[in-house]
C-alpha cells in the first residue's frame, strides 16, 4: 500500500487494468467519471494503489469485502 517511507504507492493505468482484469480504456473511463481517483502527471495518470484496493474490496461486497480488508 505505502512504501517504507509512508508515501502512497501509485500505479499506472496499465497496471490498474491488469490488476482489475479490465481494459485500459475502462480504467480511463473510471478516472474521467470520478469513480477512481488519479493524479495527472504530464500526459499520463497515476492511480493510488489504496484507491484500487478499496474499489476492489467494495466491489466484492459484504461476503468477500470484509475478508479482503
Amino acid at each position: 500500500m505505502a512504501d517504507q517511507l509512508g508515501a502512497p504507492r501509485f500505479l499506472t493505468v496499465a497496471e490498474v487494468a491488469q490488476l482489475m482484469r479490465v481494459s485500459k480504456m475502462t480504467v480511463y473511463r473510471m478516472v474521467h467519471a470520478g469513480d477512481l481517483p488519479a493524479v495527472r502527471m504530464g500526459r499520463s495518470f497515476r492511480v493510488p494503489e489504496a484507491a484500487v484496493e478499496k474499489l476492489i474490496a467494495e466491489g466484492l461486497g459484504d461476503e468477500w469485502g470484509a475478508a479482503a480488508q
